[in-house]
């Protein structure tokens, strides 16, 4: 991943509050678009210029081909708060971040996050490195909102599964994230459904686990949605234990026996 810099001018008297929707409206519809990561775009000024700082996947995620036309649209109405397009300065590799898969067309890849991450929740299989959205070619309505939507809601209740004291709300979690009768899922699975129609490429969906009776019914368990045997001879990136080509799901052994 890299740090990049977007720099605003201004070519006219403007208002602050014209800038900040201008400049929040496209970094919000540059990060629907995979082509910056996180959530929070602190917005400078220094000497007349406006300035962000963002995580890109790429060092040219800002390149203008990889645009939606809602990223386009943002930068064409950039000039009713009077700026100019903005000028990209690449800062440098973030250190603290996951590279991006080398490979763009992977022989597999799968819906795979957590709440400590923030970068594309489409993996590659062949390597479990995020391959970065705008990469797929698979816009799901122009951009790949409901996807990044998707993600968020996975991550929340992963972090309230990790860190919540409260049994009902773990309970509540756990399900959403692990069990495939759960609305989280049916949306989640619509989305790989679409994305693996666009790229032809196999395309998989992450079910978390934890709890279990006991390590022998865990290492048995069969896929929840076909009920056919789905156990992997070795863990799959050391995390995989189970993967099911029908019904295009993954899974690890229950983290209480591992």
């Amino acid at each position: 991943m890299y740090v990049v810099e977007l720099q605003f001018e201004c070519f006219d008297n403007t208002t602050l509050s014209r800038v900040d929707r201008a400049i929040n409206g496209l970094m919000d519809d540059l990060r629907y678009n995979g082509q910056v990561l996180g959530r929070e775009f602190p917005i400078t000024i220094d000497d007349g210029v406006f300035r962000v700082r963002a995580v890109c996947p790429e060092k040219d995620s800002l390149h203008p081909k990889y645009n939606s036309e809602q990223v386009t649209r943002c930068i064409e109405k950039l000039s009713d708060a009077c700026l100019l397009t903005p000028k990209i300065k690449v800062l440098g590799i973030d250190l603290n971040s996951e590279a991006a898969a080398e490979q763009s067309k992977p022989s597999w890849q799968v819906f795979y996050t957590t709440y400590v991450h923030t970068c594309s929740p489409l993996r590659s299989g062949d390597s479990l490195l995020p391959i970065p959205l705008y990469q797929t070619g698979a816009h799901l309505d122009g951009d790949y909102k409901a996807l990044v939507k998707w993600q968020t809601e996975w991550q929340a209740f992963d972090e309230i599964q990790m860190a919540n004291k409260s049994q009902p709300a773990i309970k509540m979690a756990l399900d959403e994230i692990g069990e495939v009768d759960s609305e989280l899922f049916s949306r989640g699975e619509k989305l790989r459904d679409q994305i693996e129609s666009t790229t032809q490429i196999p395309t998989y969906y992450y079910l978390y686990r934890v709890g279990g009776e006991n390590l022998e019914s865990e290492i048995n368990r069969t896929c929840p949605k076909c009920g056919n045997d789905w156990r992997v001879e070795e863990p799959l990136h050391g995390l995989f234990h189970f993967k099911c080509d029908k019904c295009r799901l993954v899974s690890n052994l229950s983290w209480n026996y591992q």
